[in-house]
């Protein structure tokens, strides 16, 4: 069983940076995929970025390309998302996900998943 527990949202101008964790209870073995997804008012929860935790291959939706990047801690079990150049868009409840051996991304490939945390871009 895997718990994860996300942090870091809040108000920012756009143009500014946040930077998202995922604390992962349980333990994360290797051949785990974990995610960021996001899901704005009105909208379905959209992929925005995936890695690997052994060997820590990555993936980025084509929206965050170039300005954020997903990384890992595997001696503090955590996840992070630093996002820069944020604009209005990205606000979204960001979401942290994972799965055993897959993960693409689509949602419902994933079986774990955080209670979300705020991302609030103004202009």
């Amino acid at each position: 069983q895997v718990q994860l527990v996300e942090s870091g949202g809040g108000l920012v101008q756009a143009g500014g940076s946040l930077r998202l964790s995922c604390a992962a209870s349980g333990r994360i073995f290797s051949n785990y995929v974990l995610a960021w997804f996001r899901q704005a008012p009105g909208k379905e929860r959209e992929f925005v970025a995936r890695i690997r935790w052994t060997g820590g291959n990555t993936y980025y939706a084509d929206s965050v390309k170039g300005r954020f990047t997903i990384s890992r801690d595997n001696g503090k079990n955590t996840m992070y998302l630093q996002m820069n150049s944020l604009k209005p868009e990205d606000t979204a409840v960001y979401y942290c996900a994972a799965n055993y051996l897959s993960g693409g991304s689509n949602w419902p490939g994933y079986n774990y998943w955080g209670q979300g945390t705020q991302v609030t871009v103004s202009s």
